[in-house]
């Protein structure tokens, strides 16, 4: 009988999710290891979030979304790589308890223990990198150079955040009527695809911009 799956994709930024870095090595790997063991996809789900602290899952909609379904489904749910979750040890273990069994294409025989070692060693390094960063700052300081960008980060983007906002605004009255028909962010971006319009960047609609704009409209 083949296994079925629901997909997930994560990008730690926005910048992130509006280029694309880091999806498609993802959606790859997914691929890959579908046609090699003979999975069915059954959704996916593409989150632009920061998903950092205690409180990493709740402000994942798309992980809970993607949760929810897999639990309907009774499918597994799939990722790239085991850090696309987190680097932290209670957030897998809450993700473990959730009644949804997971695997990573990276490691896919990896059995509970395994999981809970690797992801102890992650959140060890990411701890041991924040320190790192911390001290060479300081260190900087100390010597008195100028610390970050002589103009504001604001006063940089302005222009860029403007024509962004501008964009965001254009597209109310359509992203209102998909959010009355209840439509999900992927089918909102399929939608916007299939009427050949393009995005702020003026690049095909993802999951990823069409949160931007979501987001830029309160």
């Amino acid at each position: 009988m083949t296994r079925q799956c629901v997909a997930y994709f994560r990008v730690s930024t926005d910048r992130q999710g509006q280029s694309g870095l880091g999806l498609e090595a993802q959606r790859d790997a997914v691929k890959t290891f579908m046609k090699r063991y003979g999975w069915d996809l059954v959704d996916e789900f593409e989150e632009v979030e920061t998903g950092k602290g205690r409180n990493a899952q709740a402000i994942r909609p798309q992980l809970a979304q993607a949760l929810k379904v897999a639990r309907q489904k009774k499918a597994v749910l799939m990722i790239a790589k085991l850090d696309r979750l987190a680097r932290n040890v209670a957030f897998i273990s809450n993700l473990m308890d959730a009644g949804v069994d997971f695997v990573a294409c990276d490691m896919p025989d990896a059995n509970r223990l395994t999981v809970h070692i690797l992801a102890a060693v992650a959140e060890d390094e990411a701890r041991r990198i924040s320190e790192r960063t911390k001290a060479a700052l300081a260190a900087k300081k100390a010597r008195g150079e100028r610390m970050g960008n002589p103009q504001s980060h604001e006063t940089l983007n302005a222009p860029r955040i403007a024509k962004a906002d501008a964009f965001a605004e254009s597209m109310r009255s359509t992203m209102e009527d998909f959010l009355r028909r209840g439509l999900s962010q992927k089918k909102m971006a399929d939608e916007l695809n299939a009427r050949n319009i393009k995005s702020a960047r003026g690049k095909s609609w993802s999951v990823g911009s069409i949160q931007n704009c979501l987001r830029r409209l309160g």
